[in-house]
């Protein structure tokens, strides 16, 4: 029997109609919307057309998929609606007006995080979720419910979790849909304590604090791994000691139940959370009988019910992976299990099968994010499983008998992290393969090929699986592929006149002026892997050093720019600050015989090749600017080619630029701060550039780069390349004129 697919349908249709929401630019809403409530009239026409006819003959069956079409059209733009009025909401509201302002202002809220640490070479912040509930600038208070980031000084990372707190500090714009604004506390500031988190809450700080004292004393990777798989597989845990204590039936399914619930108080109600439980629920129902089209119809109704719950999830890279990995497991396992049962054990088939299947499905999306499909995934999977259900138990058991007995739980502990040592390794080992990954083209031509060729392998291979012999050589031939390592390429490539480094999150790029000589911008926030880059480029002689503000991720790498280097000038923003990031940097060149000077607008040099001309700052830039604002921007030209080096600078300054130098046209654009939303998306399209390049490190914890900034950029006809799936990236002046290499 077929799968139905009707709720499903209506899934796709709801996180359709909020994706459109999310990434058409604001001004195009009216049209979205326009055409959407066209489809409705039309469908609706149809509808009614078929049922005159329909009310003699019965119900035909394009009477059905009419009306099937007509519910996704109207769930498309009831998911739209919300979607807008939610983006509305979150950034016209009072906070969000008031961070177009950076005014200073106290709020209270309650504690939506856990606080998160994010360290750099000189410094470490703490960011952390609040919903605000009151804001006072001194002139008015103003009753809200919003979400705001905060990033504050070392003394936050003692707040809890459900607790209500009164701070001060700066709003600015936020990055992210779902957030009102970014509020930027002095380091010294701690936050107020106004009511603490309720009983529910305190029990699960308990167990987590003891979770994590049972491996206190293992090695850091152990250490973090086993409260990870604690917090995130407790109904796993529920489930398999239900099993084994012989539970069976809707118990089981019960027992599961409760063990979500749990999952939710111990790993937070986060969004992450809350989309994990919902996929862990349509497990559930998938266990019981006829499992697969009551979970596909679950899974639908999952998705239905949290895009519409919260619009902004439906542009969660996280959210798509569990939805495409749990529709995988549905669709496609069961298939590749039966064809793999004929030659193996139904244990075994279905131990390949399930890890196939949700890699399958995953498969074109992270290819899209990571420019790289994984050819090692299912197999450490496989090598990596025995290991984690003893390891999440024993955690779990350590946790809590170190409530009451923390030598104990500490021994439990001790068993839990030899578990976790051999996913580790499998781990370790597995990503220092030769041929662990392939790389793959991130655009939609090469996606699409990807997902076609998926769906191929998916339900086409199980037909050739079948047989033995034809299993046993495919699994041959994928190991001598990932055990042989592939030629590579040479790097740099030959003629490259700009190379951006892969330094992180951060900024690292070279402009070559001869053998063995380059221009280098910023430097990154750690010195290794710049050192590394210019060490790969052959550097040796370095005319001009530039960093373009003083913030850690531009300036963290700043030794190794004059690390065995012979260092000509350095110029540095007009702005003061911060500290951290200027001192290092002084001392650098200071250590190098260099004093560094000032970058103002209108200042030109020749180097070689190469000529750059700064466009920003000025040099009335008030000291009280923002770091990002006090950003250099040169205009550089070579081989050819003009590329604009944007650092991080800001709207403002962008705009004031625009002002300045009217008309001005690009080949290569450095996207500013990171693919950052918070751009001047205008300015960027007119400069016309034919690449646009992004540096930005992978998983960081501030949605950079926005789909909302590179996609206008790509309908203008620019290439992307960004170091997170990309690499090192080579602009090259070929016979053939400009030319994208990457070292990924």
């Amino acid at each position: 029997m077929s799968p139905d697919l009707r709720v499903p349908l209506l899934a796709a249709a709801a996180w359709l109609g909020a994706l459109a929401a999310l990434v058409v630019p604001q001004r195009w809403w009216w049209l979205a919307g326009a055409l959407l409530v066209a489809g409705l009239g039309v469908g609706a026409l149809r509808v009614l057309g078929r049922g005159r006819v329909s009310g003699v003959n019965g119900v035909s069956g394009a009477a059905r998929r009419d009306r099937m079409m007509l519910a996704a059209v109207a769930v498309a733009l009831l998911a739209f609606a919300m979607a807008v009025i939610r983006v509305v909401a979150t950034h016209d509201d009072p906070v969000a007006q008031l961070a177009t302002q950076w005014r200073q202002a106290t709020l209270v809220g309650s504690v939506r995080s856990d606080p998160r640490v994010v360290r750099s070479s000189f410094s470490q912040s703490v960011v952390v979720t609040v919903l605000v509930g009151e804001v006072d600038t001194g002139a008015a208070r103003v009753r809200v419910r919003t979400s705001v980031r905060v990033l504050a000084g070392e003394v936050w990372a003692r707040v809890r979790m459900g607790e209500t707190i009164r701070f001060s500090g700066r709003l600015q714009p936020a990055d992210e849909p779902q957030t009102s604004a970014v509020v930027r506390v002095s380091e010294r500031s701690p936050p107020q304590r106004v009511a603490g988190p309720s009983v529910w809450w305190r029990a699960a700080d308990r167990v987590r604090a003891s979770i994590r004292a049972s491996v206190s004393g293992r090695p850091a990777e152990q250490a973090a791994l086993v409260p990870a798989l604690v917090d995130g597989d407790t109904a796993t845990i529920s489930t398999w000691l239900a099993r084994w204590c012989r539970v069976r039936g809707r118990w089981l399914i019960l027992v599961g139940a409760l063990g979500i619930a749990g999952f939710v108080l111990l790993a937070r109600t986060e969004p992450s959370v809350v989309r994990a439980a919902a996929m862990g629920t349509v497990g559930l129902i998938a266990m019981s009988s006829n499992g697969r089209h009551r979970g596909l119809r679950a899974l639908g109704i999952a998705v239905l019910l949290l895009v519409l719950f919260d619009p902004v999830i439906a542009i969660s890279i996280g959210f798509a992976l569990s939805v495409l990995a749990t529709a995988g497991i549905l669709l496609i396992a069961p298939v590749w299990r039966d064809a793999l049962g004929r030659w193996l054990p139904r244990w075994l088939a279905e131990a390949v099968a399930v890890p196939t299947a949700a890699q399958l499905a995953c498969t074109p999306l992270i290819a899209a994010i990571s420019g790289n499909v994984s050819l090692v995934a299912v197999g450490a999977n496989l090598l990596a499983e025995p290991a984690v259900g003893p390891a999440t138990v024993l955690g779990l058991v350590g946790g809590m008998v170190g409530l009451a007995w923390p030598a104990a739980g500490g021994w439990v502990g001790w068993l839990a992290s030899w578990c976790v040592a051999w996913i580790i390794a499998v781990a370790h080992r597995s990503a220092a393969l030769p041929g662990a990954q392939t790389g793959w083209s991130g655009g939609a031509v090469g996606i699409a090929m990807l997902t076609l060729l998926t769906l191929l392998v998916a339900f086409g291979a199980p037909r050739l699986l079948r047989r033995r012999w034809v299993g046993v050589a495919l699994a041959t031939a994928l190991v001598l592929v990932i055990g042989v390592r592939p030629p590579q390429g040479a790097w740099p490539p030959p003629g490259w006149v700009l190379v951006m480094c892969d330094v992180g999150q951060g900024d690292g790029l070279v402009l070559s002026v001869g053998s063995g000589a380059a221009v280098v911008i910023d430097a990154g926030p750690d010195p290794a892997p710049m050192e590394a880059c210019l060490d790969r480029l052959g550097v040796r002689q370095v005319p001009l050093a530039v960093f373009t503000h003083f913030d850690a991720d531009h300036v963290g790498g700043a030794e190794a720019v004059f690390h065995h280097r012979r260092v000509g000038e350095v110029w540095t923003t007009v702005l003061p600050g911060p500290a951290y990031g200027r001192g290092p940097v002084l001392a650098a060149a200071k250590a190098g015989g260099v004093r560094p000077t000032a970058a103002q607008q209108g200042r030109s040099i020749t180097v070689g090749p190469v000529t750059a001309q700064v466009l920003w700052p000025p040099p009335t830039l008030s000291p009280a600017t923002d770091s990002n604002g006090g950003s250099v921007v040169l205009l550089a030209r070579t081989g050819g080619l003009s590329l604009l080096l944007t650092g991080d600078v800001d709207p403002q300054g962008s705009a004031r630029i625009a002002a300045a130098v009217p008309g001005l046209r690009v080949d290569v654009l450095k996207v500013p701060h990171h693919g950052s939303r918070f751009q001047d998306e205008d300015w960027l399209v007119s400069l016309g550039a034919r690449v646009a390049l992004t540096s930005v490190g992978r998983d960081n914890g501030y949605g950079h780069p926005a789909d909302s900034t590179l996609d206008p950029l790509r309908v203008a006809g620019a290439r992307i390349a960004r170091t997170d799936r990309d690499g090192a990236i080579a602009i090259v002046a070929g016979p053939g004129g400009l030319e994208v290499r990457t070292h990924r």
